[in-house]
């Protein structure tokens, strides 16, 4: 009933046949239990958050501090990714707890993509801190609730450094050879088939991408700290917001452009 396959589509890629089915699956239990006789989109999302992220997990108690804290830092990953121009559509922000989230932000591509730019990972690596600076700015005291963000960044970091060429002061060149000899007793990683001294500036390029992301996910949380405390009062209320009702929040907040970069950078 009512049921946006493309939508569908959208939020379930590199789903098999199989997958989608299990998915209707479950789907069509969530609608039994509420003694309905249709599927709504509703039950769908529900089933696509349980496969994806896992079971709501309601019986996690947790103080209106807590609570207070995940609402702000899913908040500022939705407004720093609404507000640059290269990072995906915000479809769903929850405060809602699902298997070891406290809460998550859903963004989606328009369609298939299969290339994707260096502008395209910059704003993911800015929308990527946007929690941990929302913490940053409000509470003047960041939590662990960050570490899984910060670990996501600075593996896309580093590939773009090591892998996609997208340093400039290190080049279009590869760096370190993948190994997958874990006979030998080694983990799958890499080698190191460089010097020192080029490890180091390897290490300066990817702290140098994470300061930029973190710079400019604060200036963005700070230029609009208003639509970002009206929907922080929202998500306490309803836990849950689609995109719609983000797009109604953030109606006013208008796409930024970044000048320069480190102490230099400057949105436009």
């Amino acid at each position: 009933k009512n049921i946006n396959l493309k939508t569908v589509a959208k939020q379930t890629p590199g789903f098999t046949g199989a997958d989608l089915a299990n998915l209707l699956n479950e789907a069509a239990l969530l609608t039994a239990r509420k003694n309905k006789k249709k599927i709504s989109i509703q039950d769908i999302e529900n089933s696509i958050d349980r496969v994806l992220a896992g079971p709501e997990k309601k019986s996690r108690l947790m103080s209106d501090q807590e609570k207070l804290i995940i609402a702000y830092h899913e908040t500022g990953h939705a407004l720093v990714g609404w507000a640059l121009p290269n990072a995906d559509p915000i479809h769903k922000v929850t405060i809602i707890p699902r298997g070891r989230a406290l809460g998550y932000t859903q963004a989606l591509p328009e369609g298939e993509k299969y290339l994707t730019s260096k502008a395209e990972l910059k704003d993911r690596l800015a929308m990527l801190m946007g929690g941990r600076v929302a913490e940053e700015i409000i509470f003047a005291d960041p939590t662990t609730g960050a570490s899984n963000d910060i670990e996501k960044a600075t593996e896309i970091a580093r590939k773009m450094v090591m892998e996609f060429g997208m340093s400039e002061k290190l080049g279009p060149m590869l760096y370190g050879k993948g190994s997958n000899e874990v006979f030998l007793g080694r983990d799958y990683g890499r080698q190191q088939d460089y010097s020192d001294e080029v490890a180091s500036s390897i290490d300066d390029e990817v702290k140098s991408l994470l300061s930029d992301a973190h710079i400019i996910a604060g200036k963005i949380l700070k230029k609009f700290k208003k639509q970002m405390e009206i929907m922080v009062k929202v998500l306490i209320e309803k836990e849950t917001i689609d995109r719609d009702e983000v797009a109604m929040i953030f109606k006013s907040v208008k796409k930024v452009k970044i000048r320069g970069t480190g102490p230099t950078l400057k949105l436009a």
